[in-house]
């Protein structure tokens, strides 16, 4: 099982695709796993060294208690990147993922190419809405909070028409240590990228689910606004897993701005 001692933790990753391709980092939502990106799989193998990972508190990555911070998700990446000898990067994030990319481009600039941000904030408040999230988990376990999950993450009629797809992320969520659930929870409430990612400049593209009622369209218009040349994809009848629900758009969207199509 590949481990590496990053930042502290044991972080999970895997690596697939062309060994000797341009190398593309995904990043997976809250609550999920690197098997999040199963879909995409097909189309990028064939065109890159495909890189995914558990970030920290998921899937087989450790998941230390306490709060994480953005910027530690971020060292967290860097890191797995320094120790795969990786110097520049595409990079693909959804959800948190996507958050972890735009600071990533903030800070580290140099480390990355083409970015992608998926259904995705820049600011996601109040405050007081993640307590709710926190308390339930802590109180009643992922079992408290996987029903509303789904409810957001996807739209009713492809529920309806591909339960397998919805009960592996059902999974994926109840699987989720609640550490790491809490822990990541706070990395969002105490987020503003608002202003920061007016320094990125990396080429953009902003991707999001036409349904999506967490990390809206209007959210992704914002990103899109605060980052010079950033282009906008919306992707209908989907939610907020755009990339599960609409994988053949999403695939040519994003291989299409990478150049790759």
């Amino acid at each position: 099982m590949p481990t590496a001692k990053i930042n502290g933790i044991d972080l999970y990753y895997e690596i697939s695709g062309l060994e000797d391709g341009p190398p593309i980092l995904f990043s997976n939502s809250l609550a999920s796993t690197l098997h999040m990106w199963d879909p995409q799989m097909p189309a990028f193998e064939t065109r890159y060294r495909v890189v995914r990972y558990d970030s920290r508190g998921h899937g087989k990555s450790e998941a230390p208690a306490g709060a994480y911070s953005i910027e530690t998700l971020v060292e967290d990446a860097v890191g797995l990147l320094d120790h795969l000898g990786i110097d520049r990067t595409d990079y693909c994030g959804l959800s948190k993922g996507g958050m972890v990319g735009q600071r990533l481009a903030t800070l580290y600039p140099q480390r990355v190419d083409r970015l992608v941000l998926c259904d995705t904030a820049c600011y996601m408040g109040p405050p007081e809405m993640w307590e709710g999230r926190i308390k339930t988990a802590q109180a009643d376990g992922m079992e408290g909070v996987v029903d509303a999950t789904i409810m957001r993450w996807f739209t009713e009629p492809f529920q309806k028409s591909d339960p397998e797809a919805v009960d592996k992320v059902r999974e994926m969520i109840l699987n989720t240590p609640v550490a790491g659930f809490v822990g990541c929870c706070r990395a969002i409430q105490g987020m503003d990228q608002r202003e920061t990612i007016q320094a990125i400049t990396a080429p953009t593209l902003v991707v999001v689910g036409a349904d999506d009622p967490g990390t809206t369209p209007d959210a992704a218009r914002e990103i899109q606004k605060r980052i010079k040349g950033a282009s906008l994809e919306i992707l209908p009848d989907a939610a907020h897993l755009s990339n599960i629900e609409q994988p053949d758009l999403f695939d040519a969207a994003v291989l299409g701005f990478l150049g790759k199509e």
